[in-house]
């Protein structure tokens, strides 16, 4: 009798079902936040929004600024970690003369119309 304990708990394991992987689905792709600056050089965004209207070398980075009517857009640019290459976009700030915070798309969609 004690062998087949044993024997028994060896059975019911070999019926119990191997649970199958769920499905892998893929997240429905996000759209980017700031209307896609981010990874920009400063060349594009002289494409999209023309020449800033100020400039400045803060350490190994770059701010570049945008006016339009009611927003005004500041750009961080550095350069790769690496240290080599052209600096990229890693941060933007938008905001209305007044100094107040504005909405990064309506501020982005406003200098693009320029």
């Amino acid at each position: 009798m004690r062998r087949l304990v044993p024997l028994a708990a060896l059975l019911v394991a070999s019926c119990a079902s191997t649970p199958k992987p769920e499905p892998v689905v893929a997240k429905p792709a996000t759209a980017r936040q700031h209307g896609d600056l981010i990874g920009l050089t400063a060349s594009a965004l002289v494409q999209r929004f023309g020449r800033p209207g100020f400039q400045v070398r803060e350490g190994p980075g770059i701010k570049l600024q945008w006016t339009s009517g009611g927003c005004v857009l500041d750009a961080y640019l550095y350069p790769p970690a690496g240290g080599s290459g052209a600096e990229t976009v890693t941060h933007i700030d938008t905001r209305r003369p007044s100094g107040e915070t504005a909405p990064k798309a309506s501020c982005i969609a406003a200098l693009s119309a320029y």
